[in-house]
């Protein structure tokens, strides 16, 4: 299974380390299992700097980026939401400090359903039968 990546929509104190973000991954993603390689985003209350949990290859890492200059860029936020799900495209842009309100996804080809499914037979089928 692909890793998955939360976004934190209220501010955390950045002093907090390795363990502090680990209980806050489980205060607010108490569904979640943190050691199961997904990314957990955090963000200050001034919004200039970001931190990344994850957990990989038996241990914690940690990714911390400070603004010199600018704030973070967050997505549209519903009221009562707790986290966003984002993609790894979307995480590229916030570290990048592209502003996601100018940012207009194109719309993808998607196949005929005929042809997807056409095209999903036999997968399974053992070879030469």
């Amino acid at each position: 299974p692909s890793c998955r990546i939360f976004l934190a929509t209220a501010p955390c104190d950045m002093r907090r380390g390795f363990h502090g973000l680990l209980a806050e991954v489980r205060a607010r993603w108490s569904h979640e299992d943190p050691f199961a390689g997904n990314l957990f985003v955090f963000v200050a209350r001034n919004r200039s700097c970001l931190k990344v949990l994850w957990w990989s290859r038996g241990g914690l890492s940690l990714y911390s980026k400070r603004l010199e200059k600018g704030r973070f860029r967050m997505p549209e936020i519903r009221p009562g939401q707790h986290s966003v799900a984002i993609e790894a495209t979307d995480l590229a842009m916030l570290l990048d400090g592209i502003d996601w309100t100018r940012v207009r996804r194109q719309r993808l080809l998607q196949p005929p359903r005929s042809l997807a499914t056409s095209c999903n037979q036999g997968i399974d089928k053992p070879i030469g039968r």
